[in-house]
């Protein structure tokens, strides 16, 4: 039986001078639950994953929710930038997280019912999950409202089309290359499938439970079915196990950070071996240990770059357009952006994130004023959407504009 918790509150406060970002403590009275930090807001509203982790950090959700709006503005998306966290055990028995899902939504139901905040899936939640929670509190839930639950293929194909990319400004290939992922959950054994399948050779992974490493390559297949049946313990009984923290400094081609918050930081970004860096986590490195890769010459784009597949993909995939189509307008895009991004920041002399915030932020400010002063073409954009949300247009027709719609913004 889900237990209620009593006296359920909400403690926030607002940052002198950015009415739009603010940070809440979502507590029961008595004990901490979790945290919500908004960013940004576009139409009074804002949108990102809510995660389940035991060793949750308030700076970790401040600045999930500012790589949000960074990824909105980067894909020239009206969406108000957020982040939300609670405290437990991401792979806690079925009962068990619904009980943690229910006491944060009856603490935070003062931002979800009005949409101040929106959420998503996130570490340790499911697009069902999310929408059980909403159901469960009565808010108000459409026919296609968190009906997917495919954000971590997205994700891993915005970090694979990375990786390419800089495998070929470097004059080399995906291929052949060596390969490690920390972190294989929903985006790094995705990406550990996709990697392979481009001929990358995966040598180490790793979960919380700890890494392996073996130099001659995984067994990828065999991995990703045990991960989706086991998760975290998939490398307990594993030969080749090294120290978790030991992954991120192994000689690879390409490390691909996929787990938590500042896992390469001042104390070890001088032993990190790899020549590029590609995140499928938000914020993985430190700003000061990214300052000191990008002056030993590795190749970091921002987080917000590489993982924004995420984002692209949920919203093709709540527009009905297909699995496939989605995963091939992600690569080509991504690529695209990250080709320019690294070629501009190399003929200017600045660091990739300094270009690319620059570059987000100016959208972001864009799409906001036009969503706050709408004309017809918004309008109608606004109307069709939330027609499609009450299913009371063609999906097919709706695909085939979104597919138009997004590409042309993209460009």
């Amino acid at each position: 039986m889900l237990r209620v918790a009593p006296c359920l509150t909400l403690m926030s406060s607002t940052s002198a001078g950015v009415p739009d970002r603010s940070f809440h403590r979502v507590t029961d009275g008595s004990r901490l639950l979790g945290f919500v930090a908004i960013d940004s807001t576009v139409a009074g509203r804002a949108r990102g994953g809510l995660r389940i982790v035991d060793d949750l950090r308030e700076d970790e959700i401040r600045a999930a929710s500012r790589a949000m709006t960074l990824k909105y503005g980067l894909l020239d998306l009206p969406q108000g930038g957020a982040k939300a966290g609670i405290i437990g055990d991401g792979e806690a028995p079925p009962d068990e997280k619904r009980r943690l899902l229910l006491d944060f939504a009856r603490a935070a139901a003062p931002l979800l019912h009005d949409r101040r905040y929106i959420p998503d899936a996130d570490l340790g939640t499911s697009a069902h999950d999310i929408r059980w929670m909403m159901e469960s509190i009565g808010a108000t839930v459409r026919p296609r409202d968190w009906h997917t639950n495919r954000s971590g293929e997205h994700t891993a194909r915005s970090v694979l089309a990375t990786a390419i990319a800089l495998r070929k400004r470097g004059g080399g290939r995906l291929s052949g290359c060596r390969v490690a992922i920390e972190g294989f959950g929903k985006v790094g054994s995705a990406l550990a499938r996709l990697l392979h399948e481009r001929g990358a050779r995966v040598v180490a992974v790793s979960t919380s439970r700890g890494a392996v490493h073996r130099p001659d390559g995984l067994d990828v297949v065999r991995l990703v079915q045990r991960a989706a049946e086991i998760g975290s313990r998939v490398v307990e009984d594993e030969p080749g196990r090294i120290e978790r923290a030991a992954l991120l400094e192994l000689p690879v081609d390409v490390l691909f950070p996929c787990a938590r918050f500042h896992s390469t930081h001042a104390g070890n970004a001088s032993r990190v071996a790899a020549a590029a860096i590609c995140a499928g986590a938000n914020d993985p490195v430190s700003p000061e240990a990214e300052v000191l890769l990008v002056q030993r010459g590795v190749a970091y784009p921002p987080d917000f770059v590489s993982n924004c597949g995420g984002v692209l993909g949920g919203t093709l995939e709540f527009a009905g357009v297909g699995f496939e189509k989605i995963g091939a307008l992600i690569e080509e895009h991504v690529h695209r952006v990250v080709l320019d991004l690294m070629a501009r920041a190399e003929r200017h002399g600045m660091p990739p994130r300094a270009l690319a915030e620059s570059d987000a932020l100016e959208r972001h400010a864009a799409v906001r004023a036009g969503a706050e002063h709408p004309d017809i073409v918004q309008r109608l954009v606004s109307w069709g959407i939330e027609c499609h949300r009450r299913h009371w247009v063609p999906e097919k027709l709706v695909a085939w504009l979104a597919t138009r719609y997004v590409a042309r913004r993209l460009e």
